[in-house]
């Protein structure tokens, strides 16, 4: 059966169980925004067929859901129906086109009456059609007949879903350059085809929208920005700008592709993603605010003000390309000016060339040509380049002697040409090298064609295969109904629903019922007593309206029978029961993953035997009686097993460190080592954020958090202490996904919920423990935007001849709202010393010693102040970029790094720059330095640790293991520690340059690291809200000891914690 064309016809809107984004459960009133839900899809869920992506109601609907009290309105454009497409990525790198209408709909009677909400109710509602294939133009052509078939006046001769059901089911992927396949829609004839795979990708869009919204300048910086694959976020009121841009911004670039994340239309509640360190291309509809979100090194492009800002400089394009680009640019948007100077006379086919220049409506020849103009910039750029690939060990690209040629063709250093060296280090270019190396399609591609063909004096338009009349196939049509039948709709129509759907859709909206009658009533109910409020429930006597209530519960019934069936198991110490009962319950949560979690969390969490060990131990000498491969290794089978005990623990909510007791307690006694302890460590990390993102915090118990955010489903908070970020769960969970270093995680991201990794679950500690943590903490306000630096006094910074000093422990603060303030703990009520006030914008960076303190900012500047007069004494100016890092050191020197890439150390008493003591590709993010040896180390966006004798002068080492940015670094003696955006943290020897450790456990990025040399152990922080303490254990494995993160600096609090021991 050849591939279908329309791969499902989805339906978004509300459904039977109300959200708001912000978590609350129920319907809220008008003027509130509300999750969307998945109503209906063709073809129905099959095993056949891949699902459609969890996150498409949240991106097709990016706003939300609202309630409006009238549709639409012919004098009111605010209720026109909207069509726009969207894209999206999957794990593996493959698009998903989506094409939408979104329009006002009456809200469902059963919804509303269950809700109290107000009759002839109006919402938010969205059909898609869904294709793997960018058949934009198709999607939406056909997409608007439905919509027309189901609204128009006149009546249709078919019912609206048979007509979807045939479409979906029979039109055919056409064969690419040898099929149109043509099919018809009521009386609307469509046709499809696909361009051959010898010539230009297939783009079923138009240009024109991204050559309106940005003048010549503004394309060519943002086809920059995208070459050199720098953060990139594209601003519009109109989401169908948004996809169209991005998309046609990525053609451009053929034979190159955009090798990261790629979102064209950002859900709303998404928009903290765009603070990610990593590059990616994402859209972002202009009316949600991003003021309190960190922009710096982002490439903001507004396309409706035709402007674009970025706190970096992005390199120029080098000549010639640059001019050759703009001027063929020019002549395509504006051939009239460009020739104005020109004699129009019929002389040796002159007039044809003024015919072939005139202004013409944009159309699909303007769209060829400037994707032409844009390969033979490539085809220039790269002049020559396959003479440098090696495909060696080490290198498959000789990018420094491919530069050196350049520089002796163009008259110009290589120094200058720091745009082509960006180009030539990135993942597209690395890519396409991928790709082609070693493969039947070097020297076939396009762009080898073109530098060919140049080369050559050969028109460039034989390089593009010929134009074949293809096959026409045509798809039968629907056969019509008897004459005189006729299908009207007022609403846009839901399918039929089988049996079980609709006795689980009357079960939610019971639930529902019962939970306002509650709230109505003060009524004291439980969930077999929800109370069922129909229209005729006053005409109904005491025994039918009970008898109504028990068929409405009957499923909560059900599940609560395993609740008893664990119990009366348990009191006969009957495990095999048990065991069945907890399998039966993973299963029913695989089948019915929206409504088991509460169950789950309020019945079965309660039961005293997951807490023994020996019910472990029985279950997991089952899980091994029971296994159907038994012949592969011993090791390898009670990994196995012991992960999919691991599953079930953070299924029943059990906290990480009762089940990491229980694991290890049964690993040691079938004497696992060190790796697979490591690796389960791991994955019950992941699993327990996997839970957490389902279900929210665990009340287990005496573990109770009595701090800190509340559990998304405590019975007893009320829905305005739930946590914003559950509401949109999928949404982030596909985002974060997105971000993620390893491969297989991405690939199965649309089967996850993952919540952000700064998250924490304070359900590790004991109940003792967090009161004593909540009463010992303080809270300092005073600053007005987000703390972005801190420091803390040390005696060894204020000791002197006399002795320790007044300012020991005091607390050094620096924010975006440009002001460095003092604190005295010791003064309680009123711990503001002093602010200091110099920066014109966010402060990056804190230190001090006996007599000064110093400050890093994005205003390129460092100040020193005077600690006990607080005057400003020197502003130390010569970085070219934001100061990420200072140091103060003896001898009146302070040493500082930025984004420029440079460190440098200055006099303080001359004001001026001594030298400028290292210097790295790129901006640097972290720095240490032992002022005893001086030795400096320092690190950043280049992925490597560079290593420098500044007192000799010289570079010692240069470090090289990191993927990803590194975040921290710290030095005693001969160790280097560091932490990366990769997920690692890395143990270097300096004086070997060796890494002697990789210490890969979390699961998210790794903030921050200590090194004791005494014990020599290791303590890593990470974005994924978990601090671990490493144990070198007799000079040879590394493991872990504990645990979780209890609470942490976040860049959105206005405040900060310290805490007493």
């Amino acid at each position: 059966m050849p591939s279908r064309l329309f791969e499902y016809f989805v339906v978004c809107g509300i459904g039977p169980e109300i959200q708001t984004l912000d978590g609350g459960k129920g319907f809220k009133g008008p003027g509130i925004m509300y999750m969307p839900s998945l109503l209906e899809q063709f073809p129905p869920s099959n095993p056949l067929y891949l699902p459609p992506p969890p996150q498409l109601p949240t991106c097709v609907l990016p706003a939300g859901v609202e309630f409006h009290p009238s549709g639409f309105d012919p004098k009111d454009v605010f209720t026109y129906p909207i069509k726009y497409p969207i894209v999206l990525t999957e794990g593996d790198g493959s698009k998903i086109y989506v094409s939408c209408i979104a329009f006002r709909d009456l809200v469902c009677e059963d919804i509303a009456l269950s809700y109290r909400i107000q009759t002839n109710y109006f919402a938010d509602k969205c059909i898609c059609l869904v294709s793997r294939s960018p058949i934009f133009q198709v999607l939406q052509d056909a997409l608007e007949e439905l919509f027309i078939l189901c609204f128009s006046l006149n009546s249709t001769s078919m019912p609206l879903w048979e007509v979807i059901a045939h479409m979906v089911s029979n039109v055919p992927l056409p064969k690419p350059g040898k099929e149109r396949i043509l099919f018809a829609i009521e009386n609307r004839l469509l046709s499809v085809e696909a361009p051959p795979k010898e010539g230009l990708p297939h783009a079923d869009i138009s240009f024109q929208p991204l050559v309106q919204c940005l003048d010549v300048d503004n394309l060519i910086r943002l086809f920059t920005a995208v070459l050199l694959e720098r953060r990139i976020l594209l601003r519009s009121n109109k989401y169908a700008l948004l996809t169209l841009v991005s998309e046609a911004i990525c053609l451009l670039v053929y034979p190159f592709r955009w090798q990261h994340v790629y979102i064209p239309l950002l859900f709303f509640t998404g928009a903290v993603y765009i603070e990610a360190p990593t590059p990616y291309m994402m859209g972002l509809h202009s009316t949600v605010d991003t003021s309190g979100l960190t922009l710096e090194g982002v490439v903001v492009v507004d396309l409706d003000c035709n402007s674009i800002t970025c706190s970096e400089d992005l390199p120029p394009i080098p000549e010639p390309e640059s001019t050759f680009l703009r001027s063929e640019i020019l002549k395509l948007l504006q051939p009239n000016v460009v020739g104005i100077d020109y004699i129009k006379i019929n002389l040796r086919g002159m007039s044809d060339h003024y015919a072939k220049a005139s202004n013409r409506t944009w159309g699909e020849v303007h769209d060829f040509q400037l994707r032409l103009i844009f390969l033979k910039f490539f085809a220039l750029l790269l002049s020559g380049y396959r003479n440098f690939i090696e495909n060696s060990a080490n290198n498959i690209f000789n990018s420094q002697a491919f530069m050196k040629k350049r520089s002796r063709s163009t008259n110009q250093t290589v120094e200058s040409m720091v745009m082509i060296a960006q180009f030539l280090d990135s993942q597209g270019f690395l890519d396409y090298l991928e790709r082609y190396i070693n493969s039947d399609e070097i020297g076939h591609n396009l762009l080898d064609k073109l530098q060919d063909a140049t080369g050559r004096g050969q028109d460039p338009m034989t390089i593009f295969p010929s134009v074949v009349e293809p096959e026409i196939i045509t798809i039968s049509s629907l056969e019509n109904r008897a004459a005189g039948e006729k299908c009207h709709y007022d609403r846009f129509p839901a399918r039929i629903r089988n049996e079980e759907q609709e006795e689980k859709r009357k079960l939610i909206l019971a639930v529902a019922t019962g939970a306002l009658d509650y709230s109505a009533e003060q009524f004291a109910s439980s969930p077999s007593m929800l109370r069922v409020v129909d229209s005729n429930e006053d005409a109904l006597s005491p025994r039918e309206r009970a008898a109504e209530r028990d068929r409405m519960v009957l499923d909560i019934q059900v599940k609560l029978q395993l609740k008893t069936a664990i119990n009366r198991a348990t009191f006969r110490s009957d495990m095999i029961t048990v065991i069945d009962a907890l399998e039966v319950s993973a299963e029913m949560y695989r089948r019915d993953p929206n409504g088991v979690p509460d169950y789950i969390q309020r019945y079965l969490l309660s039961i005293s035997i997951w807490e023994d060990l020996r019910f472990w131990e029985s279950y997991f000498e089952h899980l091994m009686e029971h296994s159907s491969n038994k012949m592969t290794n011993y090791v390898t089978l009670v990994t196995a097993q012991l992960v999919i005990m691991t599953t079930h623990m953070a299924g029943l909510g059990l906290p990480d460190g009762e089940s990491w007791n229980i694991i290890e307690s049964i690993s040691e006694k079938n004497n696992l080592g060190y790796k697979q302890l490591i690796k389960l460590r791991g994955f019950l990390s992941y699993i327990q954020q996997l839970r957490v993102g389902y279900w929210g915090l665990s009340a287990w118990k005496s573990y109770a958090p009595s701090f800190g955010l509340p559990s998304p489903r405590s019975q007893d908070a009320s829905v305005e202490n739930q946590p914003q970020d559950e509401a949109s769960g999928v949404g982030r969970s596909w985002v974060q996904s997105m971000f993620s270093r390893d491969r297989s995680i991405r690939a199965n991201s649309f089967a996850r919920v993952h919540k952000w990794a700064s998250d924490t679950d304070a359900s590790e500690l004991p109940a003792s423990k967090q009161k004593k943590i909540q009463s010992s903490a303080r809270m300092l306000r005073g600053h007005s935007g987000s703390i972005t630096a801190l420091h803390c006094v040390t005696r060894r910074e204020v000791w002197d001849l006399v002795g320790d000093r007044e300012d020991a422990g005091f607390l050094i603060s620096g924010s975006t709202d440009c002001t460095v303030k003092i604190w005295d703990p010791t003064l309680r009520g009123s711990e503001l010393r002093e602010t200091l006030k110099g920066h014109t914008r966010p402060i990056r960076a804190i230190n001090s010693d006996r007599c000064k303190v110093v400050s890093g900012s994005d205003d390129q500047s460092v100040i020193v102040w005077d600690k006990q007069t607080c005057q400003l004494l020197e502003e130390l100016k010569g970085h070219a970029s934001s100061v990420s890092c200072v140091r103060m050191l003896s001898g009146e020197r302070v040493l500082t790094a930025a984004h420029d890439g440079a460190v440098k150390m200055w006099d303080v008493r001359t004001d001026t720059c001594v030298a400028t003591v290292g210097r790295c590709s790129s901006a640097v993010l972290c720095m240490e330095y032992d002022d005893s040896t001086g030795i400096l180390a320092a690190a950043g966006r280049d992925i490597a640790t560079n290593v420098w004798d500044i007192r000799a002068g010289r570079q010692m080492q240069k470090l090289l293991g990191h993927t990803k940015w590194i975040r921290s670094i710290t030095m005693v003696g001969d160790i280097i520690l560091t932490g990366s955006d990769d997920w690692t943290a890395r143990l270097w020897s300096v004086s070997r340059g060796t890494c002697d450790a990789v210490l890969a456990c979390h699961s998210g990025s790794i903030l921050c690291v200590e090194y004791s040399p005494s014990d020599k152990g290791i303590i890593t922080g990470s974005a994924d809200g978990l601090v671990k303490i490493w144990e070198n254990e007799e000079g040879s494995t590394v493991h872990i000891f504990d645990a979780q993160l209890i609470s942490c600096f976040r860049s959105t609090f206005y405040s900060f914690f310290f805490y007493f021991p």
